[in-house]
């Protein structure tokens, strides 16, 4: 099976690249820290282009692609940090009019109670009733908790089913089928995987470009081996995290997509902390966006299907591997 990105893909990712890099910068970036207002022009711009209506069919007016493509331009949201409910929005399409083409700001209760961007959203999807603001580490992201007793009602469309649409079938049995993966759509998980992915891969960039330019003792950081160790390693984790989540948007298994968000949660946060490290004490800086990528990733693996949720479901896939009698694990 090839994984190389097709031309076509690759010119979707180049352009949702040149559309964020046009519409949201460096100034954009810092001018939303001070100021968390959803951005409404550029939600519609998102729309006109299928942002949103990626993985919706034509015949309902969408773009007509599958999960690989949304994979792409979530990484390319991922790498901005660009703020809004993009997930919840995108997961609307097709269910909530006006989500597919941006006219309309949707945000969803998750299976951990969570809801980004409440305040500022025309549609809430699941029982938000009685949610209270919290204080987020990431000023990007406002988030309220909903009641433990109201998040167990999430709505269907929130609640995903094992597999995501269009998935041709899972590796693992019938007979052996694990749990779903919490109260998550499998589609929710992967691309958060995606963003996360994104943040990884800008994170590395930032350091390697500090690492080249900061000088100390008359040579740049980038010539000491401790300085190379830790970029290296960035990267390993970028790469790694990347063939998983890509390889996961292919197969649509939800224990692909599960073993991807736990790579890409990885690679996010330590990617974050180990550019801090090679920024020093600028990194943490307001006018520096590396502590901004470490906030927003901490965020992310809040949601649902992150952290011990994927782990326990990968574990009871392995359990759910020996046969009745105990002598070994199936084949997939």
């Amino acid at each position: 099976m090839r994984f190389q990105l097709t031309e076509e893909q690759r010119a979707l990712r180049d352009t949702v690249r040149q559309l964020l890099a046009r519409r949201f910068d460096g100034e954009a970036l810092r001018a939303a820290v001070e100021a968390p207002v959803l951005d409404r022009g550029l939600w519609r711009e998102l729309g006109a282009a299928g942002f949103f209506a990626l993985r919706l069919p034509e015949a309902d007016g969408g773009v007509g692609l599958g999960s690989a493509e949304a994979v792409l331009a979530f990484e390319e949201a991922g790498r901005v940090l660009l703020p809004g409910p993009l997930l919840a929005t995108h997961l609307a399409a097709g269910a909530v009019p006006g989500a597919a083409d941006g006219s309309v700001v949707v945000a969803a209760v998750d299976g951990s109670g969570l809801v980004e961007w409440l305040t500022q959203a025309d549609v809430v999807r699941g029982n938000a009733h009685g949610a209270v603001p919290l204080r987020s580490v990431d000023p990007l992201t406002p988030l309220h908790r909903v009641p433990e007793a109201a998040g167990a009602a999430v709505v269907a469309g929130v609640r995903g089913a094992a597999r995501p649409p269009g998935a041709k079938g899972s590796r693992t049995p019938p007979h052996a089928e694990p749990a779903p993966l919490g109260a998550a759509d499998p589609t929710a998980v992967l691309l958060t995987a995606a963003e996360q992915l994104g943040s990884a891969a800008r994170t590395c960039e930032l350091a390697v470009q500090h690492a080249r330019t900061r000088e100390q003792f008359g040579r740049p950081i980038g010539a000491f081996q401790a300085v190379q160790h830790l970029c290296a390693q960035m990267l390993v984790r970028v790469e790694v995290a990347r063939a998983a989540v890509y390889a996961a948007a292919v197969t649509a298994d939800p224990v692909d997509i599960a073993a991807a968000r736990l790579l890409a949660d990885e690679a996010a946060v330590r990617g974050a902390r180990d550019c801090l490290q090679v920024h020093g004490g600028m990194g943490f800086t307001w006018e520096a966006e590396v502590h901004l990528h470490l906030k927003r990733a901490w965020v992310r693996t809040h949601r649902v299907g992150g952290g011990t949720e994927s782990e326990d479901f990968l574990a009871q896939d392995l359990a759910t591997g020996v046969d009745g009698h105990g002598a070994g694990l199936r084949t997939r």
